[in-house]
């Protein structure tokens, strides 16, 4: 009886098969028939339109959903042409028809179809089907023309040189702006739909002859067995492919930058784009790529190095600051200078419960804080942050609840953990602060170290569709060093990532160097030569180089 009981609520729960075959008819001869059977489909939709149009001889039928159509191309090209074949003679032969159709339409997307799910299909994707009397099949015309967001930059990743173009929520805007940027034959997307009510579309976008087959392979697999009613955003499609889905650490790159998504194409990756949405999804992802910004490519390498030896500094700080604080001010006082020991040991005299409790309270009011900011208005979100933070601070430090080095460690805090450049790295780091903390307030350092075994242990375990997430640290690969946590300058990156981009890894030519002048034209031909032939020459190219080098010195 039991067993009986949880099988049928188990069918109630569990979406079946639809037992009507409706939707898999043909679509019959019978002009009325087909109309009625579209508004039974539809319901008692109001943009639903149907225009019946009276030729001699023949009935003809045009239906659209007026809100996912452009209305102008309706009346100019579609109805226009429509109506001009009253003063032509019609063949009665439905082939013949079908082409007269099809060379008096100035519509581009023209395709013939039978199936009723496809007819229905196409009408949500903002197509207009004609339908004609004692005929088996209509015609689909593209004429979508919905309201879209423009391109604008993207908000979340700003930088302060390159492109202001972000992602859009329309697809094909999207697709363009990558195109736009990468001219070549090799480009592909491949979509698909996804959702059994929302049909989203999902595109694949890959460098043909970079891209692993085997990454490419699995990714097809996974996005083919998603059986969901609806997919709203790429986060629902992030968390049903990902490797590991209990872990913190986002293992999918996402942004809203045209020219990151094209720089990971050229070293191999995939992009997964989806409808709705101005965010992509890059993979194989790696816990580097989320620390490397747009800026890092577009400044010059001095520069940037620095840079990303703060952003690194930032994120060391942003996990430890506030656990090695607690440490050290309740199990390691010997370790901290005299003075500011009698400093913050007389800060924290009115404070009435211990460093960790003190600390714990004040990361997550400064976690509160951050929601309440992004949650407001954009007009006073960020006033009521500051203003928040500067009146809970100060009031808690004079009424005796915190000391002021907490407030300092936790606003420096704040601060380190906005130079992560990926939000989703981010938020992982701010979610593991508070684990750190305990553990620094139960065992001091050694509790530090512990958690940062744990977490290192994790990191190197975790994969991203096969790949390593700590690559190219571990394993170690001493050519993707010169982009790691430094970045030589671009004339020295002459291969492309090992891991990724193995297929193809010469990027560019050798001997781009600018110390070698249009002077002496074949320098750059004589090193290609001696790296091309074998990797075990390149100490004799070396040489070359350097001889090459002084001879032009000597010139100049």
């Amino acid at each position: 009886m039991l067993l009986w009981i949880w099988h049928r609520l188990w069918r109630q729960a569990t979406p079946g098969k639809q037992t009507s075959n409706e939707h898999a008819l043909l679509i019959t001869t019978r002009l009325e028939a087909n109309i009625d059977s579209l508004k039974k489909t539809f319901g008692r939709s109001e943009d639903l339109v149907v225009r019946e149009i009276e030729l001699p001889g023949k009935k003809l039928a045009l239906v659209y959903v007026e809100t996912l159509i452009d209305r102008d191309v309706v009346q100019r090209d579609i109805l226009r042409s429509l109506l001009a074949l009253q003063a032509l003679p019609l063949p009665g032969d439905e082939a013949r028809f079908s082409r007269l159709i099809r060379a008096r339409l100035t519509i581009g997307d023209l395709q013939e179809e039978r199936l009723w799910s496809k007819v229905i299909t196409g009408l949500l994707d903002g197509k207009a089907a004609l339908m004609i009397e004692g005929f088996s099949r209509c015609l689909l015309l593209g004429i979508e023309g919905w309201e879209k967001r423009p391109v604008e930059e993207p908000a979340n990743e700003v930088s302060i040189r390159g492109p202001r173009e972000g992602f859009a929520e329309n697809l094909a805007t999207n697709i363009s702006l990558i195109r736009r940027r990468l001219r070549a034959p090799e480009l592909r997307f491949e979509a698909m739909s996804l959702g059994r009510r929302t049909h989203t579309k999902v595109v694949i976008c890959y460098l043909e002859g970079l891209a692993l087959k085997g990454v490419l392979e699995e990714l097809r697999r996974r996005l083919q067995r998603i059986d969901i009613d609806g997919i709203l955003e790429s986060g629902y499609i992030e968390e049903l492919i990902e490797d590991a889905p209990h872990s913190p650490f986002p293992q999918l790159n996402r942004t809203e930058r045209p020219d990151k998504v094209v720089a990971d194409l050229l070293e191999g990756r995939i992009a997964v784009l989806t409808d709705g949405t101005p965010f992509a999804l890059l993979l194989p992802g790696s816990l580097f790529s989320q620390l490397h910004a747009p800026d890092d490519y577009y400044e010059r390498w001095p520069l940037s190095i620095g840079i990303r030896l703060f952003r690194f500094l930032g994120l060391f700080i942003a996990l430890l600051l506030p656990s090695l604080y607690v440490a050290l001010t309740t199990f390691h006082q010997e370790m901290i200078p005299t003075p500011l020991a009698i400093s913050i040991a007389a800060q924290r005299e009115p404070a009435p419960y211990p460093a960790v409790v003190e600390a714990l309270i004040m990361q997550v009011l400064f976690e509160i804080l951050i929601e309440a900011g992004i949650r407001l208005p954009r007009a006073i979100g960020t006033a009521i942050s500051i203003v928040g933070a500067l009146v809970i601070g100060e009031a808690a430090v004079r009424a005796g609840l915190m000391s002021a080095a907490m407030v300092i460690v936790i606003a420096a805090t704040a601060i380190a953990s906005f130079t992560i450049p990926t939000f989703g790295l981010s938020q992982a780091v701010r979610m593991l602060r508070l684990p750190m903390i305990v553990m620094a307030g139960f065992l001091g350092l050694l509790g530090i170290f512990a958690g940062l075994t744990v977490i290192l242990i994790h990191l190197v375990s975790l994969r991203s569709f096969g790949e390593p997430y700590l690559s190219p640290l571990a394993p170690f690969i001493w050519e993707a060093q010169k982009d790691l946590v430094v970045r030589v300058p671009w004339w020295a990156m002459l291969w492309r990532p090992v891991l990724s981009g193995w297929r193809d890894l010469r990027r560019m030519k050798p001997g781009l160097h600018p110390f070698i002048t249009p002077r002496d034209k074949n320098a750059g031909d004589e090193l290609e030569t001696l790296l091309g032939k074998d990797n075990g020459n390149r100490v004799a190219a070396r040489k070359k180089r350097k001889k090459r080098k002084g001879k032009l010195a000597r010139k100049i």
